[in-house]
């Protein structure tokens, strides 16, 4: 979509005929923006095979979100109203921060990947349009509305949304953000960031291996008909190169997931370091109470990560049938 029809199409969005009422206030403006962005998704997900970024990944990142920022809210030198405005603008955040997901071209039988950064500057830009069309619509009316997005509020956005954005380390072996390794960030890109990863930490094992199996699944579209056709058990006499494809891929997700765990441990004490020191200690022993030795060891010891592991082994660690069904 090009520039000109994009700000068409956004300017059909918010027509005066699909407005049923102008925002005056702010808790309203953040309304409309979420269920704009909740319909778009809908369609992002159907199109695109999508399995991990789904709307039950948007709510878990808008949980998380909120039990970081109740610890961090009494230490905060802000006013309530504020205060009050930064938790709007996280929950934009964290509703809208993967509206659109781009995939690079791949070869059949190979995983599709995202190229860092695009994914989260194209939804940057449909949402901050969005937002400026429905600002122009308010503002029509009511010039000093207090249902205006601000230019700060529209700076918050952005570089919440591209704190999302992720690196890889080849020491670890693991993905991070590099945003949250800047001191200057704010508290709503640091705590979108932090929880848009943050699974392991504060839902324990069982959500980060489910989170991995998603990913897996929206990464490897083509593993899902063989596992609704119940071909697994065949595969490798009728197939034997595609067996053994699918079981390095799936093997290297699994070393991944030991990876990314100790990678998670290891970075935590960093990536707080911006929020308020006094929260940090609760935030360690409360929120991410489940990032500790004694949950990396139970990972290493649980995942298959075996050169010699079997496709069907790691197909019933990964439980895809059951998410399939789902």
């Amino acid at each position: 979509m090009n520039s000109q029809n994009q700000q068409n199409w956004l300017s059909q969005q918010t027509s005066t005929e699909n407005i049923p009422y102008i925002s005056s206030d702010f808790t309203e403006s953040v309304a409309k923006v979420n269920k704009f962005v909740l319909a778009e998704f809908e369609r992002e997900i159907t199109e695109k095979q999508l399995y991990y970024h789904t709307k039950d990944h948007l709510m878990a990142v808008q949980q998380r979100a909120q039990l970081i920022f109740q610890v961090i809210r009494p230490y905060l030198s802000a006013d309530v109203e504020t205060i009050k405005r930064m938790e709007l603008l996280l929950d934009v955040c964290a509703i809208a921060h993967d509206l659109v997901q781009i995939f690079i071209p791949h070869q059949p039988h190979t995983s599709r990947r995202r190229e860092a950064g695009v994914s989260e500057n194209a939804t940057i830009e449909i949402l901050l349009n969005y937002i400026r069309v429905l600002n122009q619509q308010i503002s029509a009316s009511y010039p000093k509305s207090a249902a205006l997005f601000t230019d700060t509020d529209l700076e918050i956005i952005q570089e919440a949304i591209a704190a999302t954005i992720c690196d890889y380390d080849t020491t670890e072996q693991a993905i991070y953000q590099p945003s949250l390794y800047n001191q200057n960030i704010s508290p709503v890109a640091c705590i979108i960031a932090l929880a848009d990863i943050g699974s392991l930490g504060i839902e324990g094992i069982a959500s980060y291996n489910q989170e991995g199996s998603l990913l897996f699944l929206e990464e490897n579209p083509d593993i899902i008909l063989i596992i609704k056709n119940q071909n697994v058990g065949t595969l490798a006499t009728n197939n034997p190169e595609l067996y053994e494809n699918i079981r390095q891929r799936l093997l290297k997700r699994a070393k991944f997931q030991v990876n990314f765990a100790k990678s998670r441990l290891n970075r935590l004490s960093r990536e707080l370091a911006s929020l308020p020191a006094d929260a940090i200690p609760t935030l360690t022993q409360t929120v991410f109470q489940y990032l500790n030795l004694e949950t990396i060891q139970e990972i290493e010891a649980t995942t298959p990560t075996n050169e010699q592991t079997s496709l069907e082994v790691l197909i019933n660690f990964f439980e895809f049938e059951r998410l399939i069904k789902n």
